[in-house]
């Protein structure tokens, strides 16, 4: 099994910054088999760049849920999965602090879809998300928001899945260790 997650955040992983959306893409390898998405109140001040960048806005997040809320949530659809994101680091270390946080260990194996891209599809320009989904004309709707970013993410997993000849992309039954 795959996760693949995006989340939105009110700035850089450093100090206290939060998330103030996530989603989530449980993937067999063949298909999505299950999904979670949800705003978040961060409980902090959402800055106008971050604002402007996601359009999510303090209202919006105002009656959203903690992730307090949603960490069981987060803990149960990443059970025994890859965690899978473009740029893994950033995804998977918000959400590894956000439950460290609460108590919680985050260890997961990860996947980088902007480093297994430059191997498995070479020569493109440029491996952002949004660059590089409009070179493979992978659909991207909702840009800079959680579930449209893990959406494309998700058929961009899946287009490095088919064209993996040379297995840069470890199976859940694999012996693989790296963890993030």
């Amino acid at each position: 099994m795959y996760c693949i997650v995006d989340v939105e955040t009110t700035g850089g992983i450093k100090g206290p910054t939060r998330l103030t959306e996530i989603a989530i893409f449980r993937h067999d390898g063949q298909r999505v088999v299950d999904s979670f998405s949800t705003l978040l109140n961060p409980e902090c001040p959402i800055p106008p760049f971050i604002q402007q960048l996601t359009g999510i806005s303090e209202a919006m997040v105002a009656e959203a849920p903690l992730f307090a809320d949603v960490a069981h949530e987060v803990l149960r659809i990443t059970e025994g999965a890859i965690f899978v994101a473009h740029n893994v680091s950033f995804d998977f270390g918000f959400i590894q602090k956000e439950l460290n946080w609460l108590g919680y260990d985050f260890l997961r194996r990860t996947i980088c879809t902007v480093r297994t891209s430059r191997k498995i599809l070479p020569g493109y320009p440029s491996y952002s998300l949004g660059k590089l989904c409009r070179s493979l004309e992978i659909p991207l709707n909702g840009r800079h928001r959680a579930a449209g970013d893990a959406a494309a993410t998700v058929k961009l997993f899946e287009m490095l899945l088919r064209n993996d000849k040379h297995g840069h992309i470890p199976r859940p039954d694999q012996s693989y260790t790296q963890l993030t």
